[in-house]
Order: C-alpha cells, then sequence, then structure tokens
C-alpha cells in the first residue's frame, strides 16, 4: 500500500472510524495467513504478533523493540531483564558479574555457549569486540550513547573480562547491559559479512535460531540444537508484523495469534467481554507519544509559530477520540514511577486557539498558515492527526495529513536516508519505546542525534550538557531534577506538544504461560506451554 495524503474535510465519528478499520483489517487477514497449532501432535509452534517487521538485526543499527523481541530469542547478552512487575535483571550468558568499583564490572561467561554456522565457542573476546564496535565513534551506531562512557573491555581469559568505564554510567544495568546494546555476537561472524548485517545474521548463540525470514509475512525462529542451557518449550515461534492493533485483534479472535498488544481503545471491550480461554492484562507503559514540529522548516523556523502550533492542540480531545479515554496525557517524556518524571507540563494541555492566532498574527500570518502533518497509517494515530488537525483548524492553522507506512514512516527524517528530503517535514506525530531510565529517554533529542532520531532537529547546549552529567549522576534527587529541566527545554523549544506515556494492554491464550517485563514487552525464550 503506498504512502497517502489525506485532507479530513468531513470529519468522521469514532464508530464510523472503528468500522473502517475493522473492514480493512478483515482484507488484509485471510484464513490461510497463519498456521495452526496442534498441540499434541506435529511441531509445537507460538505464534507472536509484532507491530512492525523486523529491519536490522545489528544491535548498532536496530529501529524498534521488534528486533530486540527477536533477538532475546537467537543471541545472548551478558545479563537479561527479568520476568516478571518489577524492573530487575537476571544473569544470562554471564556465570557471574559484579560491579568492583564505579568504573569497573568483572563478567565471567558460562562456557559452552556455541555459535551456529561452525563459529565455536562464546568467548570474552566477542563480549569486548560487541560492546567496543558500538562504542567507536567510526560505526556511526545512534546507540553510542550506549557504551560512550566506556574505556575498554579488558580480557583476563577465555570466559572471563572486565568492563572499564571513563566514569560512572548509571543507566548501565536497566539499558546498555540488558537491551540490544548488550547483544553479543560472534566477532569472526561478523568480521566474514564485512562488519555489518541487517536480517541475514551471520550466527546465533540463543536457544533458537532464525531459521526463516518472510519480508512483511513472517519471520521463523527454531530450536537451536547447539543450545546447551533449558531448552525451550516451543519447536518454533512464528513472529507476525501486523501494524496495526485492530487487525491484530482480529487475527486473535479468528484463532490464528497467540499473544499480541492490542489497542487502548479496545482494551474495555476485551475487558468485559474476552474471546473465549484468553486472558487481557494492562500494564504501566514505558513508550511515549508526541507532536514534533521541525524547527528549520521555513514555515516553522519562528518560535511563534511552533508555539501557536503546540499552544493550539487539545491533548483531551486526543486521549478521548484516540484512546477511548483509557490512557492517561503526558507531563513529559518520562512516565510516572521513573526518575525526572514531571508533574505538569508547562503548556496548559487544553488547547487555546485564540492565543495561537495571537502569536501567528506577530509572526506575519494574520490570517492563518498551511502546513502538512505526517502521521503512521495505524488507526490510534490517524485519530490522532485527526484530533490534531481540528484543533489547529480553529486557530486558523489549516493542516494536510500525510499517511505511511511504517516502512516509510521510520525514516522520514533520517539524513542517511532521505538526504534533504527532512527539510519538507513540518509536523509529525511519533512514538519511541524505551528502557527503564530517564537516560534512555533523553538521549534521542541531543545535538548528535539531530539527522537520526531527532526530526524536530532541536538543539540546545544545555541540555546537550545535561545529558552527560545526567548519565554520570549517581546521587537520585540531582539526576530527577536534572531530567525535569530537560523536558523543560524540549517544551520551552516549541517542538514539542507531549500526549501520553499509553498503557500496554496485552491480549493471550491460556494455552501459554507468558513471560513478559513490567510493561508487556514479550520475553519469548521464557514462554512455557500452560
Amino acid at each position: 500500500m503506498s504512502d497517502k495524503k489525506m485532507l479530513f474535510n468531513h470529519p468522521i465519528t469514532r464508530r464510523q472510524f472503528v468500522k473502517m478499520s475493522t473492514a480493512s483489517a478483515a482484507v488484509m487477514m485471510s484464513p490461510l495467513a497463519f498456521p495452526q497449532v496442534v498441540w499434541s501432535e506435529g511441531k509445537k509452534i507460538l505464534r507472536i504478533r509484532l507491530y512492525s517487521d523486523i529491519v536490522i538485526m545489528d544491535p548498532a543499527f536496530v529501529l524498534s523493540k521488534n528486533e530486540f523481541i527477536v533477538s532475546g530469542c537467537i543471541q545472548n547478552n551478558l545479563i537479561s531483564f527479568k520476568p516478571g512487575k518489577a524492573w530487575e535483571w537476571q544473569l544470562q550468558a554471564a556465570e557471574s558479574i559484579e560491579q568492583i568499583d564505579s568504573t569497573h564490572i568483572r563478567f565471567k561467561l558460562k562456557p559452552g555457549i556455541m555459535f551456529t554456522n561452525g563459529f565455536g565457542e562464546m568467548t570474552a573476546e566477542d563480549v569486548k569486540f560487541s560492546y567496543e564496535r558500538i562504542a567507536d565513534p567510526a560505526m556511526k551506531s545512534p546507540y553510542v550513547g550506549d557504551w560512550e562512557l566506556m574505556e575498554q573491555i579488558e580480557i583476563k581469559d577465555k570466559y572471563t573480562g572486565v568492563i572499564v568505564l571513563k566514569k560512572p554510567f548509571a543507566p548501565i544495568w536497566m539499558t546498555s547491559l540488558p537491551s540490544m546494546s548488550g547483544t553479543i555476537l560472534c566477532k569472526k561472524a561478523v568480521e566474514s559479512v564485512g562488519g555489518k548485517f541487517t536480517t541475514n545474521i551471520p550466527a546465533c548463540s540463543g536457544p533458537y535460531y532464525l531459521k526463516e525470514w518472510k519480508p512483511k509475512q513472517v519471520t521463523i525462529v527454531a530450536r537451536n540444537e547447539l543450545w546447551a542451557g533449558p531448552a525451550p518449550d516451543f519447536d518454533e515461534v512464528h513472529f507476525f508484523p501486523i501494524d496495526d492493533e485492530k487487525t491484530a485483534e482480529i487475527g486473535f479472535e479468528a484463532g490464528d495469534i497467540d499473544f499480541t498488544r492490542i489497542s487502548i481503545s479496545s482494551l474495555q471491550k476485551f475487558i468485559d467481554n474476552p474471546p473465549a480461554n484468553s486472558t487481557v492484562v494492562n500494564l504501566p507503559s514505558l513508550y511515549f507519544a508526541w507532536m514534533g514540529l521541525n524547527k528549520y522548516n521555513p514555515k516553522l523556523k519562528d518560535i511563534r509559530v511552533r508555539k501557536a502550533v503546540q499552544m493550539a492542540v487539545d491533548i483531551p480531545s486526543i486521549l478521548e477520540a484516540a484512546y477511548f479515554g483509557m490512557a492517561e496525557p503526558a507531563t513529559g517524556i518520562i512516565p510516572a514511577g521513573l526518575i525526572g518524571h514531571r508533574d505538569k507540563t508547562l503548556v496548559p494541555l487544553t488547547g487555546n486557539p485564540e492565543g495561537a492566532k495571537k502569536l501567528l498574527a506577530e509572526a506575519g500570518f494574520p490570517n492563518g498558515i498551511d502546513l502538512t502533518l505526517a502521521c503512521l497509517n495505524k488507526s490510534t494515530y490517524v485519530t490522532q492527526a485527526q484530533v490534531i488537525q481540528a484543533s489547529l483548524a480553529q486557530a486558523g492553522i489549516r493542516v494536510q495529513v500525510d499517511l505511511h507506512e511504517s516502512g516509510t514512516f521510520w525514516v522520514l527524517g533520517s539524513e542517511k536516508d532521505m538526504g534533504q528530503t527532512w527539510k519538507d517535514l513540518q509536523i509529525m506525530t511519533n512514538r519511541f519505546s524505551s528502557q527503564p531510565d530517564p537516560h534512555w529517554y533523553t538521549m534521542w533529542f541531543t545535538t548528535e542525534q539531530v539527522g537520526v532520531w531527532n526530526w524536530e532537529r532541536f538543539s540546545n547546549e544545555e541540555f546537550d550538557r545535561r545529558q552527560k552529567e545526567g548519565a554520570t549522576e549517581t546521587d537520585p534527587a540531582k539526576r530527577d531534577a536534572n531530567y525535569k529541566r530537560m523536558q523543560d527545554l524540549m517544551e520551552e523549544s516549541g517542538c514539542y506538544r507531549f500526549i501520553t506515556n499509553e498503557s500496554a494492554p496485552t491480549l493471550y491464550r491460556n494455552t501459554i504461560i507468558p513471560a513478559m517485563t513490567p510493561e508487556g514487552i514479550p520475553l519469548v525464550r521464557h514462554f512455557k506451554r500452560a
């Protein structure tokens, strides 16, 4: 499906929108789209929905949490997130790991972890290679921040090493080590394919290996016979990329998916009337959704225009229409429960069209202004866009909504992928996943990230300085004040209108016992059959 430009001259109701979404979803879901599981005979297959396809499985360049979910099946980290309701970590490839002092972490690998494709046993040299390549500026990894305070990894013997930090790095145990940046690759295997890869994974080390990838259809992982750890309960796991939650819900109700995130708008329906033999849970989310403005677009260079747009958007209306009143408004990018969460926004949540008109007039647009808004073509975000369009219209800001499929949306502001067309980007709605530390929320909005993930092209010296200070500060109170100020700077720029941190409603069959992080991200290697 090609990208679309839409000008909603006749707003539709939520009921009409849901009907439209359901109709299009039914077309996309065919009865033959998914294999049917027979538990008593044949292969034991687990079917999980991803919100988009895998694109880059190289930890230095991954694009989304979908790669993290799949990688968790086929690769190993020194430590991993522990399934449950609390953010804790557990040993994975490491037999032991300890913080010797504020800048030294000693680890020892479990012996006998084998890489596929004949690349042999995992060693401390592979750990050194994996982490130092991300930290290397020449690699130009967008995740360099995860390891930029690492000086080196000292090899002590075949299985033992010491991570040496330049300075204390507070987020390392909850971000760098258990996330994709902590994935241990096989040095020989990566070098054999030229030092980088996308979906052509040169070697796996987990309980599963990548058996097959059909772009935009399915990713299949199968039992790894070389795996010496606890055997997984399933012979294969099939991951289906389904962008839209409504479509995934139809697939689940048809019996074609075993585990999926569902839309917040459908949560109450599934709580009141869940599909037979299923469970629905709603967990706190680490996601953050916002509206951004590209400050270097000619029409948005004047901060008064950006602040007019920011001021005119009515957040309660977005939450009611796009989330059916089931999500709380965001006070910034950092959600409640984490260090740096603000009590309130600087700009009132309720839209102020008259104030916006005044700012536009001062900026030289007494008759209003025409702008475009780019959004992902998923029901929730299309609804967001409709409400934003309607809010801005009251202030004389005429907005054309451009819908993009996931393959094109996620590179819109990337200079590497889009060249100079980033200049055409004006307003966008966006949504990022994160890790349970404020460092991971703010790292995408530094000057270094301009043209990579910082599509608003927000650049502030104080913000950049505070990003570095927050990483090394170990006093929780000082970290808290630091990250609150950083969000103030973002909002003061006029480049951001914070929407919500959402929640994580999830639906799964009672034939499985899922293992999840506190925000509902599946840790698939730990899934069991009920």
